[in-house]
């Protein structure tokens, strides 16, 4: 027996345009109600439930953010899609904020509207399916595992901080408002994205992942939107970019600060428009995808300064997340510490030293400002190091106390004067120890340490300069100019290939 075709509500005060959306969605084989006012929509609403209700924002006696409220309000199942004039973006990023699942732009583009009612109504049941076949990666993307049910989990820590922020995407997971995570290097925005995606209705979707600072800028146009064949040398076929990759899912900007003004320009279209066009191609791909982007910069102060496009900040920061560091949960320590050692055991197949108070007490002493990922790097140390049973971590001597410790009153060392840029990751891989005199030349030994952290990064890499680049928590851009400044050369065998991940 088949199941009851889904009940819409259409609420919109122009008769023919209310009379297409009907008939676009009884073709579709729902069941609908109309309503043209907000009194009617609110009776049609006592008197039936829906399964979605889709709502012009101005009418004659209100606005449909009045229903969205009363949806709410009444905890109602309805998910609700709002429809603004165009140019409205402050109307659509108000919905979304107030719990609206998604919004269409008018004059409505009825492809468009039949997917997203179908989401609204079905879940990832109206969503395209993911494609059987994956694209080959390409530099700055990974495809995560999705509808996992673990995805939360892996959130470690019951601290206040961290508590809020399981609370937040379990709030906003649902809807289909772009999020902006930010949070310093290593504190696991990428994991928060993952949660975000797990706990959604597109969670049986991909979930593609991209480092918008690990692609070279020749490449992001066709990495973002596909490609045809013959646009460009080398290009032997069609192939798909991320956002056809993240069709029915979710589409994970990494560190998207690092993006050109050029490209934020095209990514702001893109969103807007929910439609790409392949280089090479003279038409437009419907995408239906769910954005979240990450920073660990401050993209209001990049708006200020020109660096960051004002109209793509506010479309991606419909939804913000935060993302305490380390120092501001020392309370998790103990929770994060016996999972990463698990995990450290099941990767190397290793018995675990135990975490005693002591090795514990050495952990806290580290200012680990690389937060998580220093936290789990320096575990990785004390276990290879340990003997025995019991973990032994060495107390406070990373290259976190070299750059960022504060200089005692009776030995003066060498911090007030930063490594340009340096970024957060290296702390966390050099294991260099503090200086405890004051050098006679201040720059060329902090540029010695940088160079003897960036030298053991890239032969661990294999002289791979965006695998190097990702570890450090820098972008592409940034690694170059640090290879080009401190003269570091790569084996000539490597050099044709490096960039390509």
């Amino acid at each position: 027996m088949n199941a009851p075709a889904a009940s819409i509500l259409v609420v919109d005060d122009e008769p023919d345009l209310r009379t297409l959306y009907e008939l676009t969605l009884l073709r579709e084989g729902y069941r609908v109600e109309t309503a043209s006012s907000v009194q009617e929509a609110r009776q049609q609403l006592k008197d039936h439930r829906f399964d979605a209700v889709i709502t012009d924002m101005r009418l004659p006696d209100g606005f449909g953010m009045e229903l969205l409220l009363d949806l709410r309000n009444q905890q109602r199942r309805e998910r609700c899609v709002v429809m603004t004039a165009y140019g409205s973006a402050e109307n659509a990023v108000e919905a979304l904020r107030s719990g609206a699942f998604d919004y269409l732009t008018k004059p409505v583009d009825l492809k468009q509207f039949r997917s997203v009612v179908a989401s609204a109504v079905q879940g990832t049941g109206g969503v395209p399916a993911p494609r059987s076949s994956r694209s080959p990666a390409r530099p700055g993307s990974t495809t995560e595992p999705t509808g996992t049910g673990s995805a939360l989990d892996r959130l470690i820590g019951e601290s206040e901080a961290i508590c809020n922020v399981k609370q937040r995407i379990a709030k906003v997971a649902r809807s289909m408002a772009p999020v902006l995570i930010h949070g310093e290097s290593g504190t696991g925005k990428e994991l928060v994205a993952q949660a975000l995606h797990a706990s959604s209705q597109r969670s049986e979707g991909p979930l593609i992942a991209v480092n918008c600072g690990a692609i070279p800028e020749n490449l992001l146009e066709a990495e973002f939107f596909g490609a045809r064949k013959g646009s460009y040398t080398g290009a032997g076929q069609d192939r798909d970019g991320y956002f056809q990759a993240a069709r029915g899912g979710t589409l994970f900007l990494d560190e998207i600060g690092d993006l050109p003004l050029a490209m934020q320009s095209k990514l702001l279209r893109a969103i807007q428009e929910r439609s790409v066009r392949p280089l090479g191609s003279t038409q437009e791909e419907t995408v239906d995808v769910r954005i979240v982007s990450a920073t660990h910069r401050d993209l209001a102060a990049d708006v200020l300064s020109g660096r960051f496009r004002q109209d793509l900040y506010y479309r991606l920061n419909v939804i913000e997340i935060v993302i305490p560091p380390l120092r501001e949960r020392r309370e998790d320590l103990p929770a994060l510490c016996t999972a990463l050692l698990a995990r450290i055991a099941q990767e190397s197949g290793m018995k675990t030293p135990a975490l005693t108070e002591q090795a514990l007490n050495a952990i806290a002493s580290h200012p680990l400002t690389g937060n998580v990922r220093e936290l789990e790097n320096l575990l990785h140390r004390a276990v290879a190091l340990s003997d025995g049973d019991e973990l032994h971590v060495e107390c406070a001597t990373s290259a976190a106390d070299a750059f960022g410790a504060r200089p005692s009153s009776t030995q003066p060392v060498a911090t007030t004067a930063p490594v340009a840029d340096a970024a957060p990751g290296m702390a966390a891989t050099s294991g260099l120890t503090p200086c405890t005199s004051l050098p006679n030349d201040l720059q060329a030994w902090l540029d010695q340490q940088e160079r003897e952290i960036l030298v053991r990064a890239l032969r661990e890499a294999n002289f791979n300069r965006t695998a190097t680049a990702a570890r450090l928590g820098i972008s592409l851009r940034q690694i170059r100019y640090r290879i080009a400044r401190l003269n570091i050369s790569a084996p000539s065998d490597n050099d044709a290939h490096d960039d390509l991940g």
